[in-house]
């Protein structure tokens, strides 16, 4: 599903070139689960930035499902990530001007689906918020906003999930309950999915383990 060939990230700042990531390769098979780990500051969210196509590589390239994503220019590149991906944030990345069914519904109505309100009322009652629909996301409980985020993220069926820190925001029992609804969700719809995790627990979870240290990525067994 993912391929990486010779990808490196570099930076310029006040002391020269920063090289964030060197020559990594990687192939990531269709359905898998997949954690990328490592300390603070090795390159973790930059390689999942440029696997997701929000952001580009000095050298070296992507491939999702066959196409090079950095043959294609930014809107492009957009049009493939809408069809094909989905995303998850530490931070919710909600609109808080839209109710949680609204938040759902909108990547659907982007896509023209015509049976958005349907399919979000769905996606929210499977993730345990039936009663929630009408709410915003400031009077939800991190848990039940990252539940929104996880129901936005799935309503659309990607191909591949992107996730950093799914439950980095979130206390050990909420951040347990949403890692397992990730999981189960990721399961039953056949996702390939690929996050940036500290919990040591969600990464053991994961089919593939890749070890990112200052910049040189490892697979673990």
């Amino acid at each position: 599903m993912i391929m990486v060939d010779q990808l490196g990230k570099a930076v310029q700042d006040s002391t020269g070139t920063l090289q964030i990531l060197h020559g990594i390769n990687l192939q990531l098979p269709a359905q898998t689960t997949v954690a990328i780990v490592g300390a603070s500051g090795s390159g973790k969210s930059t390689l999942l930035s440029i696997l997701a196509g929000l952001d580009t590589p000095t050298t070296g390239t992507v491939y999702l499902d066959g196409q090079d994503i950095f043959a294609l220019n930014e809107d492009q590149r957009a049009a493939l990530r809408a069809q094909k991906t989905g995303f998850v944030f530490q931070n919710f990345q909600l609109l808080g001007s839209l109710t949680a069914l609204e938040n759902v519904m909108l990547p659907l109505e982007l896509a023209g689906q015509r049976h958005a309100r349907t399919q979000a009322t769905e996606m929210l009652a499977r993730v345990g918020l039936s009663q929630r629909l009408n709410h915003y996301p400031k009077v939800m409980s991190g848990g039940e906003q990252q539940r929104v985020a996880l129901a936005r993220a799935f309503v659309v069926q990607p191909q591949v999930l992107f996730a950093d820190e799914p439950t980095g925001s979130l206390d050990f029992a909420t951040g347990h309950a949403v890692m397992e609804l990730m999981l189960q969700l990721n399961q039953e719809l056949g996702t390939t999915l690929v996050m940036v995790t500290h919990d040591r627990e969600l990464a053991a979870r994961c089919t593939m383990r890749v070890r990112i240290d200052a910049g040189h990525a490892h697979l673990e067994s």
